[in-house]
């Protein structure tokens, strides 16, 4: 049983960020995950100027045999009100493909993959972890998403104990026909939050590729909003009648109410793991980015030293970088209801859809570097 420096739970981007880091800095890292890559994943697909910043990632390296879609603008509303275009005239964002953006993260990290092994066994022994009675590692990062069995190692109580946010999304290549029925522009993705403002829906297109999904606050009649929705698109116009009708499914934690205990002696948990999407957006690519860059400074600073007064300054930097974590008491009816109404109406103004909704919640655009 060979020994390595790091092992890490979940090759999704945090997972491969944080191996990327870390094996930059010459510690043997291994990244263990039960699916093979290339492989689909549940998302809207699109990054910003600062996960490509944070990534230093190089567009036109990227862009070689690789879905790259320039977004200059958004239109967004509520499901039964007018829409407003943003126009930025530059990109804003850029439009990617799951299945191609992991797969070339996780190569580029250059870490030693095990993929297509799920984790089978899982024990502490002597200070190191024990992985599949086959790997033995000081420390352990927990970046499988929020299933993950590494924070259920740490106590989570998956499925039980946490309010979810459950999505369901598709994306398939149409063809010529399909094309040409399809009024969602390649430069300006649609935005559509339910009357409710518990969750919103999306079409986004990346050439001939279009991708349709939506998102709510918890999963009661899920598949009946997604129904919905999607037939409210093709009513519109905006979408081909024929769509694939298996659509997959995923789920994740806010930031700011998730319970979760994401540091241990020798552990640790990044990106969803950890619960870190944005409330707003239920992004969840930059926040994973930047935990794993997070850990990987705590990590090293470390110095093969994983104990938890070690690792704890990881912990006060997500604090410093995405706020405190606070309780969220269910609102009165009288409340909630009044502020659907001043939300809707909001939706409907120019500026907020521009310096809220897109720049604030989607854009990120005044949030600081993470290393100015």
């Amino acid at each position: 049983m060979r020994c390595h420096d790091a092992v890490i739970l979940g090759g999704g981007p945090g997972g491969s960020t944080a191996a990327w880091k870390l094996k930059r800095a010459g510690l043997d890292v291994v990244v263990l995950d039960k699916k093979t890559f290339p492989r689909d994943k549940v998302c809207a697909g699109w990054i910003t100027p600062k996960v490509v910043d944070a990534l230093e990632l190089d567009l036109d390296d990227y862009r070689t045999g690789r879905v790259l879609q320039s977004f200059t603008g958004f239109r967004t509303s509520c499901l039964d009100q007018d829409e407003v275009e943003t126009v930025y005239g530059e990109p804003v964002s850029y439009g990617i493909r799951r299945c191609e953006f992991d797969h070339y993260l996780l190569q580029r990290s250059g870490a030693q993959l095990k993929l297509g092994e799920p984790l089978q066994s899982l024990r502490r022994e002597n200070g190191e972890w024990v992985i599949n009675e086959s790997l033995r590692a000081p420390l352990l990062i927990g970046a499988g998403g929020h299933f993950c069995p590494v924070a259920r190692h740490l106590g989570a109580r998956l499925g039980s104990a946490e309010s979810v946010v459950a999505a369901q999304e598709i994306e398939f290549a149409m063809n010529e026909r399909q094309m040409q029925q399809c009024r969602v522009a390649q430069e300006t993705p649609e935005l559509f939050f339910c009357a409710d403002l518990k969750g919103y829906g999306w079409a986004v297109r990346k050439g001939n590729y279009l991708n349709i999904g939506l998102g709510r606050e918890d999963n009661h009649k899920l598949s009946t909003h997604v129904e919905a929705f999607c037939a409210f698109l093709k009513q519109q116009g905006k979408i081909p009648h024929d769509i694939p009708d298996h659509f997959n499914g995923h789920a994740y934690l806010l930031y700011a109410h998730t319970p979760r205990k994401i540091v241990a002696d020798g552990a640790l948990l990044i990106g969803d793991a950890a619960g870190l999407a944005y409330p707003q957006s239920g992004e969840g690519i930059l926040p994973a980015i930047e935990s794993a860059l997070l850990a990987a400074d705590v990590i090293l600073a470390a110095h093969g030293d994983y104990r938890l007064d070690r690792l704890a300054p990881y912990e006060t930097r997500l604090t410093a970088r995405f706020g405190e974590r606070k309780d969220q008491a269910t609102p009165g009816a009288v409340i909630e209801k009044l502020k659907q109404a001043i939300g809707r109406r909001l939706l409907t103004t120019r500026w907020f859809a521009r310096h809220v909704v897109l720049d604030r919640w989607f854009l990120h655009s005044s949030l600081p570097p993470l290393y100015p």
